[in-house]
């Protein structure tokens, strides 16, 4: 991540003592090219306002042995919802994004943004209080939405599951209660940084996440960022047309589009045809996961077709990993299987070599993960650390 700061500011040295480059003065020394007197000056300001605090001694090399000084993730919380069409989770953590509590509830995204943010703002303070902490400890919120997102401003647009929610400013529905930075993504992207800051960040520098639930979406981490395009728009992969499906009317309006054909409500569609009623996608893969040959068949012909789409991202992209998530891959193997066989397929050999293409790890708890590490890495940037430093001494 960026900064705007320089070089011997207090939050630049909290950055080497945070991603544990540095423990000591004599480190930051070292690493910075700082006079001791500077370091110790800077240091002083993070034990102050209890970014830092003093560890212990660290072992000695002749003479008195150094004070270590680690990050202190406990100076304050977040608070992240990942809200989906009708089910939502949302979680308290601190600042290295361990979560404190959390729960999860039915609600649908389509009864409205002042409805669903009320619920959301009750569950918040509910969790405050079972974590001990009050609304001064929060220091930043993380919001995911089922829809596209405008991540600069924080607000849907023309979100085709959300009605009453197109322009609507999140971040104003929730600083009334939490006067704090408040940043918002599309579902997708805070669980693909969910489950690469979980698993995979120190093993590939690029990655694709995909969720193939009601409908599909894409999440695409970039040299360890999350890449949303030049209007946020990136990574919907769910409208790709596609030749299966050339005939098929999709949600959005347009023929083809590989959602249409591949996605949770589609396969459950196909699988009532055929004889077997269900109503959505966890239905479908309960299904396959019961052994039933028409969902498993249905489900890995799915799977072929979203590897179709991700065999041109594949050669386009280079990731060094896919991950599938959603209810549909978390519970159908066969989904996944499909998913291989037409990317390696299809792909270049030099694209695919050491790709690895997995399920989450994480499930569901992918997104209140990513959403925490969302606001965090935003609040613990160098220069809004030194923002808060300077607010504070003003």
């Amino acid at each position: 991540m960026g900064s705007d700061s320089t070089a011997d500011s207090p939050g630049e040295l909290l950055a080497l003592i945070r991603d544990g480059r540095a423990s000591t003065r004599s480190e930051l020394s070292r690493l910075t090219g700082l006079s001791r007197s500077t370091i110790t000056q800077r240091v002083d300001v993070l034990l102050n306002r209890e970014f830092v605090y003093e560890a212990g001694e660290a072992p000695s090399s002749g003479g008195r042995p150094p004070q270590t000084i680690a990050f202190n993730s406990t100076v304050g919380v977040v608070l992240v919802a990942d809200l989906g069409a009708t089910h939502s989770r949302l979680a308290v953590a601190d600042l290295s994004g361990e979560v404190l509590g959390e729960v999860s509830g039915d609600l649908a995204i389509a009864t409205g943004p002042d409805e669903v943010m009320a619920w959301v703002l009750e569950r918040f303070a509910e969790l405050l209080d079972g974590a001990g902490r009050t609304g001064d400890d929060v220091r930043g919120i993380g919001v995911g939405l089922p829809g596209p997102v405008e991540y600069s401003a924080g607000r849907a647009v023309d979100p085709p599951i959300m009605p009453g929610w197109d322009g609507v400013s999140v971040p104003a529905l929730l600083r009334g209660a939490y006067p704090v930075p408040v940043l918002v993504d599309n579902d997708v992207n805070i669980m693909a940084l969910g489950e690469y800051w979980t698993r995979w960040r120190h093993r590939v520098d690029n990655m694709l996440f995909v969720k193939v639930g009601t409908g599909i979406g894409s999440g695409i981490v970039a040299n360890g960022n999350i890449y949303r395009g030049q209007h946020g728009a990136a990574g919907d992969m769910g409208h790709v047309q596609v030749a299966s499906a050339s005939t098929t009317i999709c949600r959005c309006g347009n023929l083809g589009c590989l959602e249409a054909v591949a996605g949770g409500a589609a396969i459950a569609r196909r699988l009532t045809e055929l004889g077997t009623p269900v109503e959505d996608a966890r239905e479908v893969a309960s299904r396959a996961m019961a052994g039933d040959p028409t969902a498993n068949r249905l489900v890995r012909d799915a799977g072929r077709q979203i590897g179709e789409v991700l065999a041109g991202a594949v050669n386009l992209l280079n990731p060094g990993a896919i991950v599938l998530g959603g209810d549909v891959a978390l519970a159908a193997n066969q989904l996944v299987a499909g998913v291989r066989e037409r990317i390696y397929e299809r792909s270049t050999v030099l694209a695919t070599h050491d790709l690895r293409i997995e399920r989450t790890e994480l499930g569901d708890r992918a997104g209140v993960v990513g959403a925490a590490v969302m606001i965090i890495e935003s609040i613990l940037l160098p220069s809004a650390v030194d923002a808060a430093i300077t607010a504070a001494a003003g």
